[in-house]
């Protein structure tokens, strides 16, 4: 009899010190038989000694492990082979204090956060549900649980429960047993949860041509509730430009990320997570973000059918039960398609979703066209740009002389392409906001871009914007002023009016 090996079945030619391996991850996973006796490919080859291993077999399971496995002698092709069938066991059970596990044709050895998490299954719980004894009430920001409540009461989903003191409201939302907190209440409501557990920060960083070019970072840490607001601020406000376009005479700005999609895949990174690894990431490219948290797919979950409709299966469960009555989530595995549909609504890509690097990533794209207009490549002075427009062969020819007679011809040949250099997005911003409002300080640019370092507003915006023309000083002869101020040039209002024109606003 021939087969192949599975997540149930494995093949050996004798029985080894390993065998044990092999049925630990049986008993710990959905069971399985293990053929001694064959080879790999599932070919009966006999054993010499079956009889005594019938007998032996059966206590070295027993003695090692502390369960019971049914062996058996069999019969293929006129040799003997021995099966040893051993059922799954509802507590973890143990090899000389190594805990394995049988996934697919393999036994693996658990370590780490994969441990922990089927430690915890085991037990019937997950992480956020063990009761943290280093905590007490006093450790929990008030603050955060309002604003949970707030929103709690505009989602219709806790309408009775806004007045109810807070150790009877944790114990409500089970995150709170007996007068203890329990892991979900300092993850989503502690006044500093990085006392109790790493990892808790989220940090986004500013990147240019590629990972090594980073132009500068920020971070965030601190509770669920805080993190959700104060990280998509931050995206707002220093990472991400604005679309702009006009409607008569009314000026509409955007994002050029959608926020929906943007919130619901910082909602998914925080509240799917494991809370054993490493801190949150986003990354900020020219022509894409992504987002990615520490853990892969929650056991029982595959691509396939993330991207598909499939019910929710959080690795955190009291997270996602207290995000979803506080309206922040639904609890119908519907994350994925609200992305999506948030980027077709807003002419994006659909997003690209993959396990990286023992945890998950989700990453939007600009369109191709946009990302080239919005961005385009790094940003070199006008001079050093190649002039590409059409000309005449009586002009193409290289001047060597200089020209002293008047040019009376005229000039005929079509410009097909513009002269400037592709504008950075950073200066983008600055031309904008001189746009609306001008002349202004470098106090009042800080301000409105939320900058703390004056090194960098002169490094990425105003220096830049200078050197290209785009902007100028109201003060030139005396640069280092404190009453210097900045307003648009001639150029700087040609860029702006030629991209809108072109595209409906900058970065459309």
């Amino acid at each position: 009899m021939m087969t192949i090996e599975t997540d149930n079945i494995e093949f050996k030619q004798s029985w080894q010190e390993d065998s044990l391996k092999v049925i630990c991850g049986f008993a710990n996973a959905e069971g399985g038989t293990l053929f001694i006796g064959r080879d790999d490919a599932g070919y009966a080859i006999g054993l010499s000694n079956s009889k005594r291993q019938l007998e032996d077999i059966p206590n070295k399971i027993k003695n090692a492990l502390g369960v019971t496995a049914e062996v058996r002698l069999l019969k293929e092709e006129e040799k003997n082979i021995i099966a040893v069938a051993v059922q799954p066991y509802s507590v973890p059970i143990s090899l000389r204090g190594r805990y394995y596990f049988r996934s697919g044709s393999t036994t693996q050895e658990l370590t780490g956060t994969a441990l922990n998490d089927f430690l915890l299954k085991k037990l019937g719980r997950t992480w956020d549900d063990v009761i943290e004894d280093r905590a007490t009430f006093d450790d929990i920001d008030e603050r955060s649980v309002k604003t949970f409540l707030r929103k709690a009461a505009e989602a219709g989903r806790m309408p009775d429960d806004t007045d109810l003191p807070i150790p009877l409201l944790f114990e409500k939302l089970n995150i709170a047993e007996s007068g203890k907190l329990k892991r979900a209440a300092i993850v989503l409501f502690g006044k500093k949860p990085s006392r109790f557990y790493t990892g808790l920060s989220v940090r986004i960083g500013r990147f240019g041509i590629n990972d090594a070019d980073l132009r500068f970072q920020e971070s965030e840490e601190g509770n669920i509730i805080y993190l959700l607001d104060a990280v998509l601020r931050q995206l707002d406000h220093k990472f991400l430009i604005r679309n702009i376009r006009f409607e008569g005479l009314q000026r509409i700005e955007t994002c050029q990320y959608p926020m929906p999609a943007l919130r619901e895949m910082l909602l998914n990174a925080l509240i799917h997570r494991t809370y054993f690894g490493v801190h949150t990431q986003i990354r900020v490219w020219n022509d894409r973000l992504s987002i990615w948290n520490d853990g892969g797919l929650p056991d029982g979950m595959t691509m396939e059918m993330l991207n598909s409709v499939h019910p929710s299966r959080p690795r955190n469960r009291l997270l996602a039960e207290v995000a979803f009555k506080g309206g922040f989530i639904d609890a119908w595995g519907r994350g994925i398609s609200k992305i999506a549909e948030a980027c077709s609504a807003a002419g994006l890509p659909a997003p690209v979703l993959q396990e990286y690097a023992g945890g998950f990533i989700s990453e939007l794209r600009l369109p191709e066209a946009t990302a080239q207009v919005t961005l385009g490549a790094p940003r070199t002075s006008a001079a050093k740009t190649p002039v590409t427009t059409q000309v005449t062969p009586e002009v193409a020819t290289q001047v060597t002389a200089p020209v002293t007679a008047p040019v009376t011809a005229p000039v005929t040949a079509p410009v097909t392409a513009p002269v400037t250099a592709p504008v950075d997005d950073f200066v983008k911003r600055l031309l904008v906001l001189l746009l609306k409002d001008e002349p202004l300080g470098n106090e009042a640019i800080r301000t409105a871009f939320g900058l703390k370092n004056r090194r960098r507003l002169r490094e990425t915006y105003i220096h830049p914007a200078i050197a290209d023309g785009l902007i100028e000083m109201t003060i030139p002869d005396k640069p280092n002023s404190r009453h210097q101020k900045y307003r648009l040039t001639e150029k700087g209002r040609q860029v702006l009016e030629g991209r809108n024109r072109a595209s409906e606003g900058i970065g459309s």
